[in-house]
C-alpha cells in the first residue's frame, strides 16, 4: 500500500509542473476575455445593443481589465485580444494587444473597466492595426460609446466603425481609444502560438489557432 501511494505522489510532482506551465499568462488572459463577453452579454444596459452589433461584427477588440486611473496626471492601460470574423462566420485565433494613453488635467481616482470594442468595418480594423488611434480625431473612423458604469457615455451612432461597451467600476466612466498607442505584444502572441506570428497571420491569414480560444470564440458566435 506504501508503495502504491508512493508511486501516485512521484506521478502527482512529475506532471504537476507540467500543468502549471500549461497556465500561462495568455491562457489564463484568453479565459478572462471570454469571461467578460459571457458577462456583459447579461448585462441589461447593454445586452440589446452588445447583441446586435456582435451580429454583424468585422472584429471585436476586448480588453478584461482596462484600468484608468491618476492624481493630475492621468493613464490608461490593458492588455486585450483582436479576433476578426470572416464571411462565413467563423471567428479567428485571439493575437493579443495592449493598449495604453495618458493625459494631463484635473482628475483623481482609479477605474477598472470590462470592455469590448466590436468593429464594425475593415477601417476600424485597419485603425486598430496599423496603431492610427494614437492620432486620436485623426483616425478618421467613428466611435460610439455604450457603457455601464460611473459617468459612462451612452450614444446610439448607427455609422460608428467601432462601439465600445463597457462595464466600468470607479470614480472614472466610458472607455475611449482616442489619444492610445495600441500595440501588439509579439512576445505574448509567440508564447500563445509558438514561432513569430504577426497578427496579420492570427487574425487575416489565419494561418494559427489556439484551442484554448474556444470557448472564447463560442461565445462570440452565439
Amino acid at each position: 500500500m506504501l508503495s502504491r501511494l508512493f508511486a501516485v505522489l512521484v506521478t502527482l510532482c512529475v506532471a504537476l509542473p507540467a500543468w502549471a506551465d500549461a497556465v500561462t499568462d495568455q491562457t489564463l488572459l484568453v479565459a478572462k476575455a471570454a469571461n467578460t463577453v459571457e458577462r456583459l452579454r447579461r448585462e441589461s444596459g447593454l445586452q440589446r445593443d452588445l447583441e446586435a452589433r456582435l451580429a454583424h461584427a468585422r472584429a471585436v477588440l476586448i480588453i478584461p481589465d482596462l484600468v484608468k486611473g491618476g492624481f493630475i496626471l492621468g493613464a490608461e492601460w490593458g492588455t486585450g485580444v483582436l479576433l476578426t470574423r470572416d464571411g462565413a462566420g467563423q471567428w479567428s485565433g485571439p493575437a493579443f494587444y495592449s493598449v495604453a494613453s495618458g493625459s494631463v488635467g484635473l482628475q483623481i481616482g482609479v477605474q477598472d473597466a470590462e470592455t469590448i470594442f466590436v468593429i464594425m468595418s475593415d477601417a476600424g480594423l485597419r485603425a486598430i492595426m496599423e496603431n492610427r488611434f494614437k492620432a486620436g480625431a485623426d483616425a478618421g473612423i467613428a466611435i460610439a460609446h455604450i457603457g455601464a458604469g460611473a459617468e459612462a457615455a451612452t450614444t446610439t451612432n448607427a455609422g460608428a466603425d467601432i462601439y465600445a461597451f463597457n462595464k466600468a467600476m470607479g470614480a472614472y466612466g466610458g472607455a475611449s481609444l482616442e489619444g492610445s498607442g495600441i500595440l501588439p505584444r509579439h512576445s505574448w502572441n509567440a508564447a500563445y502560438y509558438g514561432g513569430n506570428p504577426s497578427p496579420a497571420d492570427i487574425v487575416i491569414a489565419r494561418q494559427l489557432d489556439n484551442n484554448q480560444a474556444n470557448r472564447l470564440k463560442d461565445l462570440l458566435a452565439r
